[in-house]
């Protein structure tokens, strides 16, 4: 696999990634004084030996709670930190995690009927009715987001394609010259927090650089290379996974990119989609059954997740940006972002003007579109601390499509993405199995109105089966940290207590 590999893309278009990429109540019993006590015959020794039951029923209880919890027939809750080893039988072992990024798998795709491998997996394990993108929902900004733990106004990448005014640069996700260079990428991704630790990484295709600012790299790098059978793939982790004890990774990073381009090219509710998404889920068999063959289902943790979902555009509706904005659309300079736009004008541009006509149109359209400045942009976004987000941001609603009257719906692709991330049709999918999720059932089977959600309705998915509701990405990384034990984390806006309840 060669550099040049990084920047081939899949299909033609010029579009910006339209074709893929790269419980019981507890009441409070009233105790009266002890005189009252007294006085309805209740002798002191009587009350001081009933009091003495109940501190001992306390203390049993606390007592076997912390048995239950935390003796050795529980011995995942003691399988904590990445110095601390657990044999498979035959080798001894550090806590592994394997974080594998399935590009484009949308939430509701695992109740298709087509995956009974990842519904398996999850019923023995863990999964959460939808993990939430950050936006803008495009696969280099969310990629990073569960890397590092940040939202794009804090790790700089606002966008596939978009242009920087303090370098006057654009950053290309498919340029190996611009998607490598460490400036663009802020944070710290997961491999390098570990790293830090003494924890050895390997990083299978994940979008981003091969090294960050510090100069910090895994410790194993394939880079991006299209159409990669996942056969290969799998082949690649489980021999890292079967090197030597001082050689082995500990935190495996894998990429797969194959059904968001099968989305792009044919829509989410296509066959090709359908046909992809069976491979993905034969894939995730395969490489669990590697896993048991080695006996390293409690030794591995595997966290299956997605960057976004997908909608259909294969119909959309044209919202003609040259018809808004007239003469001042020639002025328009850099435009970022795809299907959300960026809007930066030349200097000869009369920008309020521009933002006259825009919200005009917004308001005309009946919630067709939303044009939105740094002051406006919805606090849910996290989209406006960063010089990178361009000044004036136009989002359409899914179902529509920004563009102009000379390019119309040419090089239209039949599914997108990059749409208002709380769309149900913008979800990613969470799915885990290892030592963590077994740790989980066990509270959920002991703390039932702590974890407890109800799952009524969901076809795919028993009513006593525990699932996390949805939740944002940027708490991934803060999970893959506490899971190898690495106490010296990189500041996240993810929440520090979020995974609490699961330990």
């Amino acid at each position: 696999m060669t550099s040049s590999d990084v920047a081939r893309k899949p299909y033609d278009s010029d579009r910006e990634e339209t074709k893929g990429l790269l419980s019981e109540d507890i009441h409070e019993e009233s105790w009266k004084a002890d005189e009252e006590l007294e006085d309805r015959g209740w002798p002191r020794k009587r009350i001081v030996g009933v009091a003495a039951a109940f501190i001992g029923l306390l203390i049993t209880g606390v007592f076997a709670r912390t048995f239950l919890l935390d003796s050795p027939t529980h011995p995942n809750l003691l399988f904590h930190g990445h110095d601390v080893l657990r044999s498979n039988g035959t080798h001894d072992f550090k806590r592994t995690v394997l974080i594998v990024s399935i590009d484009g798998l949308r939430a509701d795709y695992l109740d298709r009927g087509l995956t009974p491998h990842l519904l398996d997996i999850s019923k023995q394990g863990l999964r959460a009715k939808a993990l939430v993108p950050i936006f803008p929902t495009l696969t280099f900004p969310n990629h990073w987001a569960l890397m590092t733990g940040l939202y794009a106004e804090s790790h700089g990448i606002v966008g596939n394609n978009f242009w920087d005014p303090k370098t006057r640069s654009e950053f290309h996700y498919n340029q190996i010259k611009s998607a490598w260079e460490p400036s663009w990428w802020l944070g710290e991704p997961m491999w390098e927090t570990a790293g830090k630790s003494g924890i050895i990484t390997a990083n299978l295709m994940w979008p981003g650089p091969p090294k960050t600012t510090s100069g910090a790299a895994a410790s194993y790098f394939v880079p991006w290379k299209d159409k990669v059978p996942l056969k290969e793939k799998l082949d690649q982790l489980i021999a890292w996974i079967d090197l030597p004890f001082d050689e082995r990774p500990q935190l495996l990073m894998a990429y797969e990119p194959s059904l968001d381009q099968a989305g792009h090219k044919a829509g989410p509710m296509s066959a090709l989609v359908n046909k992809t998404l069976t491979q993905v889920d034969v894939f995730a068999k395969d490489l669990h059954t590697a896993l048991v063959a080695r006996n390293l289902t409690e030794i591995v943790d595997v966290v299956f997740v997605s960057d976004h979902g997908m909608t259909d555009t294969s119909h959309p509706e044209l919202i003609y940006m040259d018809d808004i904005l007239g003469n001042e659309y020639d002025k328009i300079e850099h435009e970022d972002g795809w299907p959300a736009m960026g809007l930066r004008f030349s200097a000869d541009a009369n920008v309020t003007h521009c933002l006259e006509l825009l919200h005009a149109a917004a308001a005309a359209s009946s919630g067709k579109f939303h044009v939105f400045t740094h002051e406006t942009m919805p606090t849910r976004f996290h989209f406006t601390q960063h010089e990178r987000i361009a000044p004036i941001y136009v989002v359409p609603q899914i179902g529509y499509v920004l563009t102009s009257e000379a390019e119309g719906d040419v090089g239209m692709s039949k599914g997108n993405h990059g749409y208002d991330n709380t769309a149900a049709e913008m979800h990613a999918m969470f799915v885990a199995h290892g030592p963590f999720s077994q740790v989980v059932k066990l509270l959920h089977s002991q703390r039932r109105s702590l974890l407890t959600r109800p799952n009524k309705g969901w076809h795919s998915t028993s009513d006593d089966t525990y699932v996390m509701d949805p939740f944002e990405n940027v708490q991934v990384y803060s999970l893959v940290m506490r899971l190898l034990g690495v106490d010296a984390v990189a500041p996240t806006n993810g929440s520090a207590a979020f995974w609490d309840k699961y330990f």
